[in-house]
């Protein structure tokens, strides 16, 4: 043979022994990570290839599936049953734009293809099983509640069972419809685009993932630090600590709401009642940064709570170094100290809760087809982050604020209610409208109990008006209301 063909074979000969080998390598040991790949489009069209499954709220399904008209690749797109009412909750899962909330979570158990939900054979053919199923605990009654009552507001809410941890409503608003961007056509598209353009932000969960500066509600938390670290011992003694107040380390003059001198030598409840900025800001600058981070970490500050949804950025109480000023304005909610209205009912739900904080959780279980538990959340974890005592001095000033202060319109007939209203202020040199803030528990002589925190970012209520009691502690009222009087 020609040497130069024997050579060129042998090349071709090399060349197809290397094809044989990378063909082996892709299909044997790369082809489960390529199948499973995100670019994969095979799987997006598995995924809507048949109904999915349901999240359910009260044992009705609040989605849904329908068929796709006028497409090639998928088979079914979501639907949802007052998607904007529940858009915090379920989130959205998109034939082009991914899934978020619990339909992101969840995905696999909704499409069918968690190996969980297979039989033994389905897993040999690698075959979709019939979907499973999410359960949550919202109750719609105070959803619905919490939804009318923000409505020509912007902000949010969330209320909590605080002795199992069962949130029973998460809202925002602005909201979004879920339904509008499930499609792949052009009227999904032109939604995304406006809903992205929206200065609103109604895909942003203003609930769980927006924390902002919680004024005078933070003073649940400073109070929490000082009864527990003994500098009081009664919230019925007078503190000693004066009005005109004066920063630690500065010249600047801490004003309250109450004018001078309301606030001198109050005592712990006088002061949370009338929301004294110097009797909280003097606790913190007391207590000192490590023992007030301490006791903000115990209730859930600078920790992803996951409920399962993920509650990143999270909630922070500062552990850079701070001056003794900066420490002090932590006490009343300010400087770089920021908050959920979830991580605001998870303080209230340890205080109401003798304190105990109960692992919140917005999913009761995960089942398949037919029922089976493939998850379940209802005995959830809990933890003693403060004494039953300081819990319950607590509860004794909060219902004081309810009773006799500015948190009188969370009112509940029939039932003990106590606060925290707060008013944050924002922007630079305060240039922005203050956030309305307020924080509650409400609890029947049945032992019927619910927490709701709200913040109100933007009203029409003229700038001068704007407080946690006038405008976020009725949404709370309505909530609370809801729940107690089932």
């Amino acid at each position: 043979m020609n040497k130069t063909i024997r050579r060129a074979s042998v090349f071709c000969l090399l060349l197809v022994l290397a094809l044989l080998v990378r063909v082996t390598w892709v299909q044997a040991y790369q082809g489960q990570a390529l199948a499973d790949d995100k670019n994969n489009r095979r799987n997006l069209i598995g995924q809507y290839a048949n109904p999915l499954g349901n999240i359910i709220v009260g044992g009705e399904a609040i989605t849904g599936s329908v068929k796709t008209e006028g497409s090639k690749d998928f088979g079914y797109k979501r639907t949802y049953t007052d998607g904007p009412l529940y858009a915090p909750i379920t989130g959205h899962t998109s034939q082009v734009y991914t899934s978020t909330m619990l339909e992101g979570i969840y995905k696999n158990i909704l499409n069918g293809s968690d190996n969980r939900l297979k039989s033994f054979m389905d897993i040999l053919t690698n075959k979709r099983a019939d979907p499973g199923n999410v359960l949550t605990t919202i109750d719609k009654d105070v959803q619905k509640a919490g939804f009318d009552a923000l409505q020509g507001m912007q902000g949010a809410a969330v209320a909590i069972d605080p002795g199992t941890g069962e949130i029973l409503g998460i809202v925002n608003n602005p909201t979004y419809d879920p339904g509008s961007i499930t499609g792949s056509g052009k009227d999904a598209e032109a939604a995304w685009v406006k809903l992205s353009e929206n200065l609103g932000a109604p895909m942003v969960n203003t609930a769980l993932r927006k924390p902002q500066a919680p004024g005078s509600t933070f003073k649940l938390v400073t109070l929490a630090a000082a009864l527990e670290d003994g500098l009081f011992s009664s919230i019925d003694t007078p503190t000693g600590i004066p009005d005109p107040y004066t920063l630690p380390g500065t010249k600047t003059v801490l004003p309250s709401e109450a004018p001078t001198p309301g606030c001198n030598n109050v005592t712990l409840r006088e002061g949370l009642k009338k929301s004294c900025n110097n009797v909280f800001a003097e606790l913190a600058y007391r207590l000192g940064q490590d023992k007030m981070r301490a006791m903000a970490e115990k209730l859930g500050f600078n920790t992803d709570a996951k409920i399962p949804i993920g509650t990143t950025p999270t909630s922070k109480y500062p552990s850079k170094k701070m001056s003794k000023d900066q420490v002090a304005q932590t006490g009343i909610g300010q400087f770089d100290v920021q908050a959920t209205p979830l991580q605001m009912a998870m303080v209230t739900a340890a205080i109401e809760n003798g304190g105990k904080l109960v692992a919140p959780h917005v999913v009761s279980e995960v089942t398949d087809s037919n029922g089976n538990v493939l998850e379940s959340f209802k005995d959830a974890k809990s933890k003693q982050v403060m004494s039953e005592k300081t819990a319950s001095m607590i509860r004794d000033a909060m219902r004081t604020v309810v009773s006799d202060g500015g948190g009188k319109p969370a009112q509940v007939s029939g039932a003990e209610v106590g606060g925290k209203t707060g008013t944050a202020q924002r922007g630079v040199k305060n240039s922005l409208s203050p956030l309305a803030w307020f924080t509650s528990y409400g609890k029947t002589n049945s032992g019927k109990q619910i927490v709701v925190a709200v913040v109100v970012d933007r009203s029409d209520t003229d700038r001068s008006e704007v407080g946690g009691g006038k405008l976020a502690a009725p949404v709370a009222q309505k909530m609370m209301e809801a729940w107690l009087k089932k």
